[in-house]
């Protein structure tokens, strides 16, 4: 019995040999399959936070009308941008590649059809379609997303004329759909944006740059105000006001935005002041 059950197991041995090695050149080849999909992984999560270190995301409300927490400002160096009104569902996507900045159909369609809207005797649009944004016009950047083809930023602007605009813009990798490293891919968004640099802090109170009082004299109280001395009136911010004047009033700001003819002043206390043409237009 035991002599047959020898034999039998060298008859299998071949067929398990056999099967083993099959199965260890499945488990190769999936390996290998699975090593680029996990290195593509790991590059763009590389890509995505090195551009959202160097260009902070702004946080829009639900309705695309306004902006909750403001990001870098991004100063568009080259190329033009098609945009359209952020409340609409079409969201206009450009491409950079080469050098260039291309409009998708849609942008190219929108901008023909707003020329033939100007013809003689045709009637003015009610709204406007879209916008082309040109260098040294500034925008801010709600999303970065890497994908399989390239680079996409979501942008969002300012109002013009009471319209806030939007569109997608996506940095083309090569023609063989490379994913490029993550300061290559730094340096090709830097080719079409820079970041306004912030504004210099609030000087130093005349309290601070003042030399220390000598400590072997005692400090001279101030005299007391007259008797009949009016009270300083209430310090109040309303439409009209300059710029010279809300500082005067309130102090220096947390941080100040400059979108062209339009300059917006954040405050802890009394929120965002508006100006335009440096008078207080809306306080919110």
């Amino acid at each position: 019995m035991n002599e047959n059950w020898g034999r039998c197991i060298l008859a299998r041995s071949p067929f398990y040999a056999r099967e083993t090695i099959m199965r260890t050149k499945t488990l190769i080849a999936l390996l290998v399959i699975g090593l680029p999909f996990t290195a593509g992984a790991q590059n763009k999560s590389a890509i995505e936070k090195k551009l959202v270190d160097e260009y902070a995301l702004t946080q829009a409300t639900a309705d695309q009308t306004d902006i909750v927490t403001a990001g870098a400002i991004l100063v568009l160096k080259k190329g033009n941008i098609v945009m359209g009104p952020s409340t609409q569902t079409t969201i206009y996507q450009s491409t950079y590649r080469d050098g260039k900045i291309s409009a998708n159909l849609a942008g190219k369609m929108s901008n023909g059809l707003g020329r033939f809207s100007r013809l003689p005797g045709a009637s003015a649009p009610q709204a406007p379609a879209t916008r082309t944004f040109v260098p040294g016009e500034k925008m801010w950047v709600t999303k970065i997303e890497c994908r399989d083809d390239g680079v996409v930023f979501d942008l969002f602007t300012d109002a013009y004329a009471d319209v806030r605009y939007r569109a997608a813009l996506k940095f083309a990798f090569d023609k063989h759909g490379v994913m490029p490293p993550a300061d290559q891919m730094s340096a090709m968004v830097g080719e079409v944006f820079k970041v306004q640099p912030a504004d210099d802090k609030a000087a130093p109170t005349a309290a601070a740059s003042a030399p220390a009082p000598d400590p072997a004299m005692a400090p001279i109280a101030p005299p007391p105000p007259p008797p009949d001395a009016p009270a300083a009136p209430p310090k109040e911010l309303k439409i009209g006001q300059t710029k010279d004047e809300v500082i005067a009033n309130f102090g220096q700001p947390e941080k100040i935005v400059k979108l062209g003819t339009k300059e917006i002043l954040y405050y802890k206390d009394l929120g965002k002041v508006t100006f335009v043409n440096g008078k207080v237009t809306d306080v919110q």
